[in-house]
């Protein structure tokens, strides 16, 4: 195991409304060098589905698809001792500052993705609140596509 560093700058602008937080990036988000870049994780597809858009392909188009529909993303951990992708092994954790985004965006509701993403944020975080939603990644077997997409259809409710 070994301390992995968070290197992808977070997305967002001061018209952001909500904040979707994961734990810490995959080996092939690392490797992509942006958020969700597993070809399996099911996250540009759930967005698409519950913003009622086409799913972004690119960097650049899923960064212009966050900023369009007023979605702030990054992650809690800023580095941490991780064995390849597994959240299980996380030990060693350095926050990420949200007030980097807090400050500059008019975040009304902050979501997790998954429950590592919430546990981590109520510890570093608990001057601030998050709604847990299910995640995204593919090792999430017991949510399928649709069931994920009718549980994150709560971030309608505040874009």
């Amino acid at each position: 195991m070994e301390m992995e560093f968070h290197t992808i700058e977070p997305i967002y602008d001061k018209n952001s409304k909500i904040l979707i937080l994961g734990s810490f990036p995959s080996v092939k988000s690392r490797e992509a060098n942006f958020f969700y870049g597993h070809p399996q994780n099911r996250f540009w597809k759930v967005l698409a589905n519950v913003m009622n858009d086409v799913c972004p392909g690119t960097t650049e188009e899923k960064k212009a698809f966050l900023i369009k529909h007023n979605i702030a993303v990054w992650d809690v951990i800023a580095s941490c001792d991780i064995e390849g992708s597994s959240d299980s092994s996380i030990k060693n954790v350095t926050p990420n500052d949200l007030r980097r985004i807090l400050q500059t965006a008019e975040i009304k509701k902050i979501f997790t993705n998954g429950n590592t993403a919430y546990k981590l944020f109520v510890k570093y975080n608990s001057d601030l609140n998050a709604v847990k939603l299910p995640s995204t990644s593919p090792a999430n077997a017991m949510f399928s596509l649709e069931k994920l997409i009718e549980s994150w259809r709560v971030l309608k409710d505040f874009t």
